[in-house]
């Protein structure tokens, strides 16, 4: 496989996507940005011609569908991004001989563990959004056992998209009191860690240093949305007792949330690989990128 041969990054949007991208140019590496208008991931024939056209060597997929609560009701819409797109792609890396990363998520767990989650910890999704997410991971990892790659994240947040800490930091400045659920426990993950990692293993995965397979990338430690809150109101200079501890049945939604998200990172480590940082150390390198992107409404 050519080192020359660039990345190709899907979903480029998104969050994630932009710092991977922007991973990628601090490091060099030539990279093609593909957003959904610009390639429908589920459509065998454009796929066909992104990989004819672009010949990537890496495949970054942060292409999904994120709606967890409409995809309860139109799953089989989901699915075709979730399941059917990351498939496509696979396919597609097989025949060109390229690396895939997939992105997924915690979603694809009961949620009801006690420890940690390891990476072939049995899944058993308890959302339509969790499904489609497994239904991608097994097309990856079956289409392409030595050179798929499936990375799930939680609790993302970053620039560029509306995401947990861009909402706290709006209602810290409107808002005397905040209830914030406190009986869901995970990591919060800032986009950069989790780009810096995506990079690392991809180029891993070319130098045969990093074997193919799940990884989780997500922070390390763990805390509930209620603590997550406080601290984002500690670093703002704020008092965090004006966010209060509530529970997920004072929030009820279409599809049921993990009480229990944390998972393990012991695969990182056979790829030469360090986790990702503890979740508040990432949030304090975080809030001053964010605290300087225009907030909604100060535009």
């Amino acid at each position: 496989m050519s080192g020359i041969r660039g990345w190709l990054v899907t979903g480029a949007g998104g969050m994630l996507a932009r710092d991977v991208l922007a991973r990628l140019a601090a490091a060099g590496i030539p990279a093609v940005a593909l957003d959904r208008r610009s390639l429908d991931i589920s459509d065998p024939a454009r796929v066909r011609a992104a990989f004819d056209r672009h010949r990537p060597a890496v495949v970054v997929n942060c292409a999904a569908w994120t709606a967890v609560d409409d995809a309860e009701s139109k799953e089989s819409d989901a699915l075709r991004v979730n399941g059917e797109g990351p498939r496509q792609l696979a396919l597609a890396c097989r025949e060109f001989d390229a690396v895939l990363m997939q992105v997924s998520t915690d979603y694809v767990f009961s949620g009801d563990a006690v420890r940690p989650y390891a990476e072939d910890a049995p899944t058993a999704p308890r959302s339509a959004y969790g499904r489609t997410k497994l239904a991608g991971e097994q097309a990856v990892l079956t289409t392409l056992p030595d050179s798929g790659f499936v990375v799930r994240t939680a609790w993302l947040y970053g620039a560029g998209g509306g995401n947990f800490v861009r909402t706290m930091i709006k209602l810290e400045s409107v808002k005397d009191t905040l209830d914030v659920v406190d009986d869901q426990r995970g990591q919060p993950t800032w986009t950069v860690d989790l780009a810096d990692r995506l990079v690392r293993l991809g180029q891993g995965a070319l130098a045969g240093t990093a074997p193919a397979g799940v990884y989780h990338g997500t922070s390390g430690g763990e805390t509930t949305w209620c603590g997550f809150a406080q601290e984002i109101f500690r670093l703002l200079g704020a008092d965090p007792d004006r966010v209060r501890p509530t529970t997920s049945a004072a929030f009820a939604r279409p599809a049921p949330r993990p009480a229990y998200s944390v998972l393990a990172h012991d695969r990182w480590r056979q790829a030469g690989i360090e986790p990702i940082r503890d979740w508040s150390e990432g949030l304090g390198s975080a809030m001053p990128v964010l605290l300087a992107e225009p907030q909604e409404g100060n535009s």
